[in-house]
């Protein structure tokens, strides 16, 4: 059997960390960059040089600065053939790693050989000032080279994180990394994702066609493409030379439009095989917006063979086939492009409709520690760590800590929070774009360690949570720890009766209500919306590279998993627990198990329909102490994944085999026949559950359908019977007397069904018609 580590391994750790170099008063802390542990770095800036010395007749040199500090060695650019260089970097050194009491800046000249020294400044740490922000940078300073001619503009200083060179600088954490492959993938930094539109184009009907075959009416679609979202309407109805739609195609489209729609007008000619009639090339940049329900103006465009551009037509055309069409960016919307169930974000795409914020997260990537070998490097384990953070448009990424099983960040990042439920989530990912990705290199993709997520409604305002999440990762062999992620985070509300004001408040913006779209639109589009996302922040500098994009956003989420069903199962069970208990307490009153409760039960029930004004405050007032008595057991930390919850502790090996195998499935045989037969199986089990329910709902139909003509003339004779007696007899007398028949002694009971659920039983129901 594999071996699982035990469940307490999984669970979430309160720490005390020391924040912000200052004590923790409560719940708050007493410095401003307050969720975060100060490090202290020795930062140099090497600026430019003037008038150094030639190696030879041309009069010129290939100089570059080596910044050395004990056994950590940071090194510049080098220009060639220039006297006058400008290099303007920072790099950083890490105070609790320096072994040295002096600072050597060297400013040498490259040569195939043997580099020379042409001159070097040194620094004596004790003599270094100290730099606190909000106070202005310091500005460098000219230094006479010692030994041979020639100037070096530096700034040295101590800092902290809160620095603003902290982002762009050479950290001596990556002293084995180069330092154009060091900013090109370890430095920290900020994206946004692009602003996304829905984009709706109702096709109404196109006029004038000119089929090639004239012996047919021709069988019309229109097919739409923007970008890789390729969409047909039907085939029109009528079949004619003006065929009609009225048809919806919907799209996701990011600002800025560098892609137009194409449109083009098929005849099917064939089962495989059609004739574009006419194109039409359309800029989004002339799409209507639209920022409510109101129906924007329709166009007809004209239809050219070869596709011209809607607005570029150089001459007046005087006949030509035209479709008639509303094309319009849907700006009430707010586009999907993380799972519904964390979504970190629900404004509406225009700005204009978006509400003030309520209040600001702030998130303080503290460390991890424990981190599981990612890879090996010249023979040995290693792990390459980073961490990357989401919260409505904007992402963090924090530096890479090369070579490290215990990385330090402290790294502090903030949000503007518009709701508060809303979910924050935070991985950690190995970067394996440093020395061409260790040994195993054929796989060059960043591998995921593990995510936390956290709702915001969870939390309490104004309160630093400061805990250890592990990091779990779902494997084909079982559900693993990667490692432990420590975190500060802060949700400070400025706005509190706005906040509550939001509890009344739809969760997505009014159009999804008005005009709302299907499930197999919203997955669609929210496929193409990852897609479009994922794409445009690996084109930034670092990249955010798509597997981490697609794992942040839950890409794949959606795949049947034996895993997830059972655990949605017993989710549902969970949830129905409490009214099973409920059933299972009045069933005990009912015969007497606790005479006393059951003596108490039917005062209370006598007062009740005595008094019956006296009900709905009862029960509102024992929902208000049941509430105030489990204050006491509130949860004090935020939520975090639950292996048992998940189902992932005690998951089969075939199951996770299945869950992890490709779509579709890359198999054999035998593998995908016995995974279809269990499939088979389960299937049978919940069609025989639906078909019960759809059993007991149609039997109360067919009181009144009249389906059994007898059960129905004893129905309806019951119900007049009734309403005589409920007309003639006071309400009270008639509760009381049902209620006590109800909770009457077992004496009085009898084993067999009672005669109401044997007539309902007896019912007819629509199976009989089933094949």
């Amino acid at each position: 059997m594999m071996q699982r580590p035990p469940q307490e391994d999984f669970s979430l750790k309160e720490t005390k960390p020391h924040l912000g170099g200052g004590k923790v008063t409560g719940d708050k802390v007493t410095t401003t960059y307050d969720l975060v542990e100060q490090m202290q770095y020795l930062y140099v800036r090497v600026v430019k040089a003037i008038d150094l010395p030639s190696k030879d007749i041309t009069g010129s040199c290939d100089p570059y600065t080596e910044v050395r500090l004990g056994n950590y060695k940071g090194v510049t650019r080098h220009f060639e053939k220039k006297t006058n260089p400008e290099w303007n970097q920072v790099f950083a050194f890490s105070k609790d790693r320096i072994q040295a009491s002096f600072l050597e800046v060297t400013v040498k000249d490259k040569d195939m050989i043997k580099d020379d020294v042409i001159g070097r400044v040194l620094f004596d740490l004790n003599e270094v000032p100290k730099r606190v922000p909000p106070d202005s940078p310091l500005a460098p300073q000219w230094y006479r080279l010692e030994g041979r001619k020639g100037e070096l503009m530096l700034a040295v200083w101590w800092g902290t994180q809160a620095d603003e060179a902290f982002s762009e600088a050479w950290h001596s954490d990556a002293a084995t990394v180069g330092f154009a492959d060091g900013l090109a993938n370890i430095r920290s930094k900020v994206y946004l994702s692009p602003k996304l539109w829905y984009l709706r184009v109702n096709v109404i009907e196109a006029q004038d066609l000119i089929p090639n075959d004239k012996t047919r009416f021709p069988e019309v679609c229109v097919k739409a493409v923007l970008g890789n979202q390729h969409l047909r309407t039907r085939i029109s109805a009528n079949k004619s030379l003006n065929p009609m739609w009225n048809e919806d195609l919907m799209f996701v489209a990011a600002e800025p439009f560098e892609e137009p729609l194409l449109l083009s007008v098929e005849d099917r000619v064939a089962p495989n095989k059609d004739e574009v009639l006419g194109k039409c090339v359309i800029p989004l940049q002339y799409a209507d917006r639209r920022l409510d329900h109101r129906a924007v103006n329709t166009r007809w465009f004209n239809l050219d063979k070869n596709g011209v551009i809607e607005g570029e037509k150089k001459k007046e055309v005087k006949f030509a086939s035209r479709i008639h069409m509303r094309i319009c960016l849907e700006g009430g919307y707010h586009v999907l492009d993380e799972s519904t169930h964390y979504s970190s974000d629900l404004r509406p795409t225009a700005k204009q409709l978006w509400k003030n914020s309520i209040g600001v997260l702030e998130v303080g990537i503290l460390s991890a520690h424990a981190l599981t070998p990612m890879k090996t490097k010249d023979g040995r384990a290693t792990t390459d760590a980073y961490c990357v953070a989401k919260y409505g448009n904007k992402w963090v990424r924090t530096r890479t800590i090369v070579d490290s099983f215990a990385p330090k960040w402290n790294e502090q990042y903030t949000w503007e929070v518009f709701d508060p439920c809303t979910v924050v989530t935070i991985g950690v990912f190995d970067n394996c774009h440093l020395h061409n990705g260790g040994d195993n290199n054929s796989n060059n993709k960043d591998s995921r360690i593990g995510k936390v997520r956290v709702r915001l409604s969870t939390l309490e305002t104004d309160r630093v949570y400061t805990h250890s999440y592990p990091l779990l990762v779902l494997h084909p062999t079982g559900v693993k720890k990667m490692g432990e992620i420590h975190l500060a985070v802060r949700f400070t509300c400025s706005r509190l009766v706005n906040m509550m004001h939001l509890y009344s408040q739809p969760l997505l913006p009014k159009m999804h209500y008005i005009y709302p779209l299907t499930v197999a639109q919203l997955d669609s589009l929210r496929h193409q919306a990852t897609q479009i996302v994922s794409t445009r922040l690996a084109r930034a500098e670092p990249p955010l590279r798509k597997e981490v994009v697609e794992y942040m956003l839950d890409v794949g989420s959606h795949m049947w998993s034996m895993r997830r069903s059972k655990a949605n199962f017993f989710r549902i069970m969970s949830v129905l627990s409490g009214l099973i208990a409920i059933a299972k307490w009045f069933d005990q009153i009912c015969n007497w198990k606790n005479p006393i409760t059951s003596v108490l039960i039917h005062i209370l029930f006598l007062i009740l329909v005595l008094y019956p004004e006296l009900i709905l405050p009862t029960v509102f007032l024992y929902l208000f102490l049941i509430g105030i008595w489990y204050y006491k057991w509130r949860p004090r930390n935020p939520p975090h994944m639950d292996t048992r919850l998940s189902c992932a502790d005690n998951a089969h090996p075939d199951e996770l085999d299945e869950e992890f195998d490709n779509f579709p499935t890359n198999r054999n045989p035998d593998v995908v026949r016995m995974r279809y037969d269990r499939l088979r199986s389960i299937a049978g089990r919940i069609q025989t559950v639906v078909g019960d329910l759809a059993t007991q709902g149609e039997r109360f139909q067919a009181l009144l359908s009249w389906r059994d003509p007898r059960a129905t003339a004893l129905f309806l004779i019951f119900c007049l019977v009734i309403a005589v007696v409920l007309y003639v007899t006071p309400f009270q007398v008639v509760a009381l007397i049902y209620g006590f028949y109800v909770l009457r002694h077992p004496k009085f009971r009898h084993k067999l069904p009672g005669v109401p659920l044997n007539f309902f039983r007896r019912l007819p129901a629509k199976t009989d018609s089933m094949l």
